[in-house]
């Protein structure tokens, strides 16, 4: 089964630079971007993430508590999730497949959105991001799973989530596996198409952390890091990192496979 893959854009921000790339970078800004990646074949329609919930605000807090001004959140009129996906002929309400990487509210913030879709997302990190954490999470709960989409998923529509194993098949050519390194949530979605395998995860942010093997800044494992960087580079034919806006660039109009 080969797929159509689209990436959509829902954001972008800046950071420091040694959020991005690990122990360097001090004195630059890095601009990140945030995407929705849209899958279609075989008479599917899945997404990965589902981009910032509405209502920024909460969020921005935070990330301007952090870096000022320059890191907030920034969203155009046209990059809510029922534009972006208009502009490919799709409602929320064609979406068959949520795929979730990480469980943090700038990727699953309109989750309730998508009701006819099932949920995916890592049962490692739905227990230690979440139910079970092994140490005190230095994002808080709300802005790791905003209280709509954990009572979508937990009370009003329990039957739609389904948690994926370490190794997992979603579709036919379409496969999860863990990568941690950035979350205990995160993995990466590897998907066949015409033009080979796509690979798309939060476990790069951009290009250069993949292609020059150098970890991103805000991560919880360095070994799992190198381990994920090797395999997806031995695996994948493209790869997609969740936040690069270089994406648009080597992929014009979002358009991957």
């Amino acid at each position: 089964m080969n797929y159509r893959v689209d990436v959509l854009k829902m954001g972008q921000c800046q950071v420091r630079g040694p959020e991005v790339y690990w122990m360097d970078r001090w004195d630059d800004w890095e601009e990140l971007a945030f995407y929705m990646v849209l899958i279609r074949g075989g008479g599917k329609t899945l997404i990965i993430n589902t981009g910032p919930p509405p209502d920024l605000s909460a969020l921005n807090a935070r990330w301007t508590g952090a870096f000022g001004p320059r890191g907030a959140l920034l969203r155009r009129n046209d990059e809510f999730p029922e534009m972006q996906l208009g502009r490919h002929d799709v409602t929320p309400g064609d979406v068959d497949c949520v795929l979730i990487t990480p469980l943090q509210t700038y990727a699953m913030g309109n989750i309730p959105l998508f009701r006819n879709a099932q949920v995916c997302l890592s049962r490692r990190g739905w227990i230690e991001d979440f139910h079970a954490p092994a140490y005190e999470m230095h994002v808080p709960r709300k802005l790791r799973i905003p209280d709509d989409a954990l009572a979508y998923l937990t009370i009003e529509a329990p039957e739609k989530l389904r948690l994926l194993e370490d190794e997992e098949e979603i579709l036919p050519g379409l496969e999860a596996f863990w990568v941690g390194t950035h979350h205990r949530s995160s993995m990466a979605y590897a998907i066949d198409t015409e033009k080979g395998r796509v690979v798309v995860t939060d476990c790069c942010f951009k290009y250069g952390n993949i292609e020059n093997n150098h970890p991103i800044g805000i991560m919880e494992s360095l070994p799992e890091c190198m381990a994920a960087y090797a395999r997806i580079r031995s695996e994948a034919d493209i790869v997609i990192p969740l936040y690069d806006p270089e994406v648009l660039a080597r992929f014009p109009e979002g358009r991957v496979a």
